[in-house]
């Protein structure tokens, strides 16, 4: 196993895509459920959403998009058409 020093540092390029690919993993997930509208780059607005003072660590990015529920997706589309967004 790789010690942390050793691992293989990403492009911002492979970064955003990887990121882009879990968003959209996420959103095939919400279809499954029943969420048939809902894109990858909604998954992303409303995680990101919640970053007022820039971007947390990697890591925390992509536990917030795996563990996103529909529930708070709803919360935040609704919160955001009410806004009229």
């Amino acid at each position: 196993m790789l010690a942390p020093e050793e691992w293989p540092m990403m492009s911002p390029e492979e970064l955003t895509r990887s990121i882009e690919e879990l968003c959209h993993s996420k959103a095939r997930e919400f279809e499954v459920l029943g969420y048939d509208n809902v894109t990858g780059q909604e998954i992303w607005q409303c995680v990101s959403s919640r970053y007022k003072d820039g971007f947390p660590a990697l890591h925390r990015i992509v536990n917030d998009i795996l563990s996103l529920k529909p529930t708070q997706y709803m919360d935040w589309a609704m919160v955001k058409a009410m806004k009229g967004e």
